[in-house]
């Protein structure tokens, strides 16, 4: 698996006019190991769940795109990391405790 990509909503930014995504993504895997398939699914569901339409992710297989591990600065698999909106984020995990990685990306509305 090379990294795959996954938008949410019916179509794609491409910069002019369209849809706004609200959070970039991206989840970093060390092959697709029960593990890493576990953290796809879950990160996946968790956007889904609370933000359809408003997010972007990219899942990367560390095994295929080796380089990407450095310069992302990733020691550890599997590891989320929120690109956008700034500062990054991230948290390392099956992504199976839903309240500690909205919290990890700072997903969580503030009032």
């Amino acid at each position: 698996m090379e990294s795959a990509q996954y938008s949410a909503g019916p179509g794609r930014d491409d910069g002019a006019s369209g849809p706004h995504r609200a959070y970039v993504l991206r989840l970093f895997v060390a092959g697709m190991t029960a593990r890493s398939t576990r953290a796809v699914e879950n990160i996946r569901a968790i956007c889904e769940e609370h933000f359809a339409g408003a997010y972007e992710l990219e899942v990367v297989n560390l095994y295929e795109q080796p380089a990407r591990a450095s310069g992302e600065q990733i020691i550890a698999a599997p590891t989320c990391v929120r690109e956008l909106p700034l500062p990054a984020r991230r948290v390392i995990g099956d992504m199976s405790n839903t309240a500690r990685v909205l919290e990890g990306l700072d997903l969580v509305e503030h009032s």
